[in-house]
């Protein structure tokens, strides 16, 4: 490699024999500086040594942009701050790194959680509809705080909050994977700090007693003839309507009482215990010769892939239009709260990880508000066949208290004095 004191009239003339693919001119100069001549142009260089001790060779700059004094500076500013620690370009190679976010949902974010999520279709769906057209073009470190702000801000507009919560959530937890996972450039969480929006849209529905006949009595007359079955055994189950149609007549294991799913919404396999009343159902399914599914359908012998329609036509028959199925899921978790179970059972059967996500279940009957309410009529000792206060002068000897002296029975206590009566009375 040959060298040469450069001037800035041979960087504009240099060139390279026709059998010479490329020419390498070291300065002498400035030690490290170095100019490549090749057909297309010349560029310059700087080769040094890393901190551990690596003979590396970067790019400085294009010849035809940047003159040699200029070049000569770079090259000194650059081997300065080498010298000192700090290898600039060490920090462009890890900025070039850093993948966008759409490189890095793309790439790292979906692979991960299609292994082990069986809703990664709704993740890839709201991630590609509402925030890679969005924020996807950005590097993981460009992304601010006020980026997921405005996003949420503009989600809103066309959603309710419980939607945009689910987005907003789902963006945290992309954030989350990614700096568990050490992902270049990432130091922190910009979804951090922003709150939920309010949530007032959260939908009870139960079925009585009384609905849950009248709707069964409809399901007869479905052309489903496997419909009322299903409905039983979510009914009966608290399952899910997925684990209901995947079910297969060997999960269930009637001598010790379990219902084996293999697989659940978190993909991992629940127990569900067999009641009375699956077991006397289980009894009822009619069985197809051959077939390993509980409810196969008639023409595929195969599960359900829906059963909308059916459901749809048997609730409206019913004239319950606005009861969904998984709100048999909620149903019968009201019927074990009101039976007196708590809420530790309930959480195990409905398969919940946490007592949280139970609790909006478990919705209490109006019936079983009263009885608790009337606890109380055991512990107060009153006789509730008179009257506590039968005229307003039966209110007199109760303001000879000393702290009432000033008072007629026309006033009324301030804290200060209601405070007092209960320290000294």
């Amino acid at each position: 490699m040959p060298k040469k004191k450069l001037t800035q009239r041979f960087v504009e003339t240099a060139q390279v024999d026709a059998n010479q693919r490329k020419v390498d001119y070291f300065d002498t100069e400035l030690t490290g500086l170095l100019l490549e001549v090749r057909k297309s142009g010349s560029t310059y260089y700087l080769r040094y040594q890393n901190q551990r001790g690596k003979t590396l060779q970067r790019k400085l700059a294009n010849a035809a942009v940047l003159k040699l004094n200029d070049a000569r500076k770079l090259a000194q500013e650059r081997l300065s701050q080498i010298a000192l620690g700090e290898d600039p370009f060490e920090q462009k190679k890890a900025l070039h790194d850093v993948p966008t976010l759409a490189q890095f949902i793309t790439a790292s974010y979906l692979p991960h959680v299609k292994g082990y999520k069986r809703s990664w279709e709704t993740d890839e769906c709201l991630l590609r509809n509402h925030v890679t057209p969005v924020l996807g073009g950005y590097h993981l470190d460009e992304l601010t705080r006020q980026h997921f702000v405005d996003l949420v801000s503009h989600h809103r507009l066309t959603h309710k909050p419980a939607s945009t919560n689910r987005l907003l959530i789902l963006c945290r937890y992309v954030f989350n994977c990614a700096l568990k996972w050490e992902t270049a450039g990432l130091k922190r969480n910009p979804t951090h700090g922003i709150e939920l929006l309010p949530a007032n849209n959260k939908r009870e529905r139960y079925l009585s007693h009384e609905e849950t006949q009248h709707l069964f009595s409809h399901l007869e007359d479905s052309d489903n003839k496997l419909l009322k079955y299903i409905i039983a055994l979510l009914l009966l189950s608290g399952a899910r309507r997925n684990e209901a149609l995947m079910a297969k007549w060997n999960d269930f294991d009637l001598p010790t009482r379990v219902w084996t799913v293999p697989i659940n919404k978190t993909g991992k396999t629940r127990y569900i215990p067999i009641s009375d009343g699956v077991e006397a159902l289980l009894m009822q399914i009619p069985k197809v010769e051959g077939c390993e599914w509980l409810f196969p359908n008639p023409q595929t012998k195969k599960p359900f892939k829906s059963i909308f329609h059916s459901w749809d036509t048997a609730r409206v028959r019913a004239g319950m239009p606005d009861v969904r199925i998984h709100d048999l899921r909620h149903s019968f978790a009201s019927f074990l709260v009101n039976s007196g179970r708590s809420l530790y059972e309930v959480q195990k059967i409905l398969g919940h990880t946490q007592v949280k996500t139970t609790q909006r279940y478990a919705h209490l009957s109006q019936d079983s508000l009263v009885a608790a309410a009337n606890a109380a009529s055991f512990v107060v000792d009153f006789d509730m066949t008179k009257p506590l206060i039968s005229t307003t002068a039966d209110l007199t000897p109760s303001l000879q208290h000393p702290a009432l002296s000033h008072l007629n029975t026309n006033d009324t206590l301030d804290e200060d004095t209601d405070e007092e009566i209960r320290t000294t009375g």
